[in-house]
Parts: structure tokens; C-alpha cells; sequence
């Protein structure tokens, strides 16, 4: 198994923070956003293979975190975009990984702004019991905040039978979370997806796509999921570590 950890974006809402520096690399509670990932990668004895996407701009930053982390073997990938104009988007980015390291292994994605609050360990046992594609998910009573994220309805035993990312008028109480696993035996559907005009910027859009054309199954996650998207959500995430060490 590969991991793709998504690191290309420009976190503009993060202004001035990041204008000039990744988001992944800002410290939370003493570590930054993707020691938190890495951490949890290296408990996975399945994953032979680390790949982190990021873009041109912040490439040297990433570079410089992975040779002063050497507690795993991580490879930084440069999509070559410089701004938010011409960036890939998530899916893009998956595709560009897929490609550039020629990769027909099991695949586990991530994004690189999130710290997990559970286990990937049982997420990876779940999928090898029933390899197909798998998405996290978690209930989510706040109407308001299932429409800023992917909206999934499941049947009895956790198979996705409807996927909108950000939906006007949510269909279920369950929000997906940014990980994913694919098995090697649909990586192809990435391509096959950009080039019959799919939307490359959410992985939300790919999961809308490929769970009519492919069985998808969702896992509900025993914890939460610290997304760092603005200034309030970081502030948050650094309290909840604050409190922690209490």
C-alpha cells in the first residue's frame, strides 16, 4: 500500500501565514500538521511508500521538513503549479502521483491540513478485510456544516448508496472526512474521470462519480478530525492541545 498525502494547496484563508509557508508545516502542539499524519503512517506496516504533492512554491519547505524527518521514508512531489490559477486540484494531484511514480499498489489518501483524532491503523483492517474503495465518515448533527462538506447516506452495513460534496440540502447526518483508500484495481478511474471532464479540485467530486460506477464503502470513525482550514480552526486545534498537556 502507497500513501498520497495532499499537500499542493495555497491556503489562502491562512493569509498572511501562509502566503509564504505551507500550511501542513505550522505547529500544532509542538509538532506540525503532518508530523501528526506521518505518526500515524508509520504504525501501518502495509504502507511501503509515502508521497507528499505539493507545489512549486513551497516545494524547498517540504523538502527541508522531509530530510530533517527521517523516522520514514517520504517522497516530495512538485506538481509544477505556482498559484492557485493554474493549481491541479486534489484529484489532479492524486492523478499526477499515480503517474509520476507509476503506482498499481492499494492507495491510502489523505489530506495534509487535517490532525486525525483516530486510529488509521483499524481503517487499514477494515479495508483488507473487504478490498474495495473506502471513504471516513463521521455523524454530524450541524445542518449547516453538512453542506460545507461531503454528504454521504449509507445502507445497513456502511456501503454508500448517495455521495454530494456540499450539498444545498444535505441527505443524511453523515459528513465525509478527507481519507480515503482505494484499491489498486480502480486507480485507473482517476484517469478515466479527468478525461471525460470531471471536477479535479475536491476528492468530494470523485467520490459523486465513482460510487456509480464502483462499490464504495464508508467507515465511521471512533474520534473527530481537526481540520485546519482558517485562522479560527487553528487557534482551535492549538487550545485542544493546550488543554491536553493540562
Amino acid at each position: 500500500m502507497k500513501a498520497i498525502i495532499l499537500a499542493a494547496g495555497y491556503a489562502t484563508r491562512l493569509y498572511p501565514l501562509t502566503k509564504k509557508f505551507p500550511k501542513p508545516l505550522l505547529k500544532v502542539g509542538g509538532k506540525t500538521i503532518l508530523d501528526y499524519l506521518l505518526e500515524q503512517i508509520k504504525a501501518i506496516a502495509d504502507i511501503d511508500g509515502v508521497y507528499v504533492v505539493t507545489n512549486r512554491r513551497f516545494y524547498g519547505h517540504f523538502a527541508d521538513w522531509a530530510r530533517a524527518n527521517r523516522a520514514i521514508q517520504t517522497e516530495i512531489l512538485d506538481d509544477g503549479t505556482t498559484s492557485n490559477d493554474n493549481r491541479l486540484g486534489a484529484v489532479g494531484d492524486i492523478q499526477f502521483a499515480i503517474e509520476a511514480r507509476n503506482i498499481a499498489d492499494d492507495v491510502l489518501v489523505l489530506a495534509a491540513d487535517n490532525i486525525l483524532l483516530f486510529s488509521l491503523s483499524k481503517l487499514v483492517n477494515i479495508f483488507k478485510s473487504n478490498p474495495v474503495s473506502h471513504i471516513a465518515v463521521r455523524h454530524n448533527p450541524d445542518y449547516d456544516d453538512r453542506k460545507r462538506r461531503g454528504n454521504v447516506r449509507l445502507d445497513k452495513d456502511n456501503r454508500v448508496l448517495q455521495f454530494i460534496e456540499k450539498p444545498d440540502r444535505p441527505i443524511s447526518e453523515w459528513s465525509a472526512s478527507p481519507v480515503y483508500i482505494y484499491p489498486a484495481s480502480i486507480l485507473s478511474r482517476f484517469k478515466e474521470y479527468i478525461a471525460n471532464g470531471g471536477n479535479p479540485d475536491a476528492p468530494g467530486h470523485f467520490l459523486e462519480w465513482l460510487h456509480i460506477c464502483e462499490t464504495v464503502y464508508a467507515y465511521d470513525i471512533e474520534g473527530g478530525v481537526l481540520d485546519i482550514g482558517n485562522r479560527e480552526s487553528l487557534a482551535e486545534a492549538r487550545a485542544f492541545f493546550q488543554s491536553k498537556d493540562r
